[in-house]
């Protein structure tokens, strides 16, 4: 695996189909066994490529990380949707492909959101991840975000207790 050309672009079109795939990847490994499976069997199934074309064209930036072989991560992110972490920007979602983890792809990406909030005035982020999800928790500790808040998801008849994170 080669990781020496990274560009972190806003998605395209074309990228419909590889961020379905990344998807699908991404959410069955940090999910199984935390989100019921057919709930997320059936969120899976719903961000089919249709729904990333549409994605590509939202106003919410929708960046991807590119290595020369692949599309291997991406994030979503804008204005805070809600004012319980207290912050003006918020980082919907950041994921990277499983088999690029650990390589600073996530750092690099999360850094980028970041200043691209910044340079908007939303200066103090929000990121949420599932409690269970230990990874995420850590790396966004690790990112020096500040555990802000702590609320929960109703999915499919299941409680999944959630934690936010504020960087500031």
């Amino acid at each position: 695996m080669r990781t020496s050309t990274i560009s972190i672009r806003r998605a395209r079109p074309a990228d419909a189909d590889p961020l379905a795939d990344l998807f699908d990847e991404t959410w069955r490994e940090a999910y199984r066994g935390v989100i019921p499976g057919v709930a997320l069997e059936r969120m899976i199934s719903q961000r089919s490529p249709q729904w990333w074309l549409g994605a590509t064209q939202r106003v919410r930036p929708l960046v991807v990380v590119e290595t020369a072989e692949a599309v291997v991560g991406y994030a979503v992110y804008g204005p805070a949707r809600g004012r319980l972490l207290q912050a003006s920007g918020e980082i919907d979602e950041l994921y990277i492909r499983p088999d690029h983890q650990g390589l600073g792809l996530g750092r690099r990406l999360f850094r980028a959101v970041r200043n691209d909030l910044s340079d908007h005035g939303l200066v103090i982020a929000g990121v949420w991840a599932l409690e269970e999800n230990t990874r995420a928790r850590t790396f966004y500790a690790g990112l020096g975000g500040i555990e802000a808040a702590r609320s929960v998801d109703r999915l499919a008849g299941a409680v999944l207790p959630k934690v936010g994170f504020r960087f500031g």
